[in-house]
């Protein structure tokens, strides 16, 4: 499946109001090879930060994106990947916020 970064935009905000509502997404931005606009896109890299905790709901989440995307996902915190400066530095200057 040949995916393109718009229309993974388009597909998060078309559901902007689930993932805030019923999974407490702050934010959500996409790094990677997507971002990046490769050629070859094996899954989808997203990074999110929460309104307030969630626990085992994180399931839940990748389950709906890649149901959404119709490709795996894999899923970083912010505030888990902050906390190690040198993989924030790599992985910022990379990110496309929906």
């Amino acid at each position: 499946m040949i995916m393109k970064l718009e229309e993974v935009v388009q597909k998060i905000k078309e559901n902007e109001d689930i993932l805030k509502e019923r999974f407490k997404v702050k934010s959500i931005g996409i790094f990677g090879s997507l971002a990046r606009e490769e050629d070859i896109i094996h899954d989808v890299d997203v990074i999110l930060e929460f309104s307030e905790p969630i626990g085992w709901e994180i399931v839940d989440l990748k389950e709906f994106l890649e149901d959404l995307l119709g490709v795996r996902v894999d899923i970083l915190t912010k505030k888990a990947v902050m906390s190690k400066p040198l993989l924030w530095k790599s992985i910022e200057r990379e990110i496309v916020y929906v």
